[in-house]
């Protein structure tokens, strides 16, 4: 197998996770609470980055620890909770539809928050994309109300905090390895996400209920696959394919999270395959080298 077949399988198998994990949060959602849901993500990967974390805390310098965790709280932890909140109301595609502003996000904070220069062509590459989230959150108002909306804007709030994070790590932790901020902000989100699951009322599920047990399978696969796999595999896509190509999952995940809404019934209307398209232009723009 060639170098360049092997990146394109990671990107495939990559754009595939994370296009599945709005659904696996829907499936989540039919037993679980949307708190119980995100703690048990947030848990379930920070067990399995567990053996990882023990060597980063070795290697990791004692001031960069309270960054490190504020990352984890505001790249994981905050979108977490706040995706399952939105999907208790909108459907898994559009999450992944509006998912796709990521990239956008992290152009805008960098420019406003962290005095990052800007090029014409992020800039219109921005607001092209901001035009196609606005063609989205119309679109489902005329089908659903105006109270979708509010929900769709969590979404709109948990990709501003991966911007956020993304340009905090790349201003502050650029000397620290990817796979160690992976691994030690996931485990230092176990004791927050065990308090918030227990919090939530989870010991009072009949634990041998089949529905229970599918939904916090669904739950717990989200954060072995969806997030702490998922994780590694793009650090190895980033460390062999660079930063750019890595990039372009963001387009392939949206479409995944499509293909699953509409197996699973959902309805999606052509203005908002528009909506979509035209994001994903802005971001196509916005990141062209």
């Amino acid at each position: 197998m060639t170098p360049k077949l092997y990146n394109w399988i990671l990107f495939i198998i990559l754009s595939f996770v994370w296009g599945s994990s709005f659904i696996l949060m829907k499936e989540g959602l039919k037993i679980l609470s949307a708190y119980e849901v995100a703690a048990i993500r947030m848990l379930s990967a920070g067990v399995i980055l567990l053996p990882f974390a023990l060597k980063g805390f070795r290697e990791i310098q004692r001031k960069d620890i309270g960054l490190i965790i504020l990352t984890g709280i505001l790249g994981s932890f905050i979108p977490a909770i706040l995706f399952c909140v939105a999907e208790t109301e909108i459907d898994s595609a559009l999450a992944g539809m509006l998912n796709a502003l990521t990239p956008l996000f992290v152009i805008t904070v960098g420019a406003v928050f962290f005095n990052a220069s800007v090029q014409w062509k992020k800039l219109l590459g921005v607001l092209i994309g901001f035009g196609g989230m606005l063609l989205l959150f119309f679109a489902k108002a005329g089908n659903s109300g105006s109270n979708n909306i509010l929900f769709a804007s969590f979404i709109l709030f948990a990709t501003f905090c991966y911007g956020l994070n993304v340009n905090l790590i790349n201003r502050y932790l650029k000397h620290v390895s990817s796979m160690n901020i992976a691994a030690v902000a996931f485990v230092s989100l176990i004791t927050p996400a065990t308090i918030v699951l227990f919090a939530a009322g989870f010991l009072q599920h009949n634990f041998t209920d089949a529905a229970f047990i599918k939904a916090a399978g669904a739950s717990a696969v989200l954060g072995i696959f969806g997030t702490a796999a998922a994780s590694i595999l793009f650090y190895m896509l980033m460390k062999r394919a660079g930063p750019l190509f890595s990039s372009m999952v963001t387009y392939g995940i949206p479409f995944i999270a499509v293909m699953w809404g509409m197996l699973a019934g959902e309805t999606i209307t052509l203005l908002q395959v528009l909506g979509l398209l035209i994001i994903l232009c802005g971001v196509y723009l916005a990141n062209r080298q």
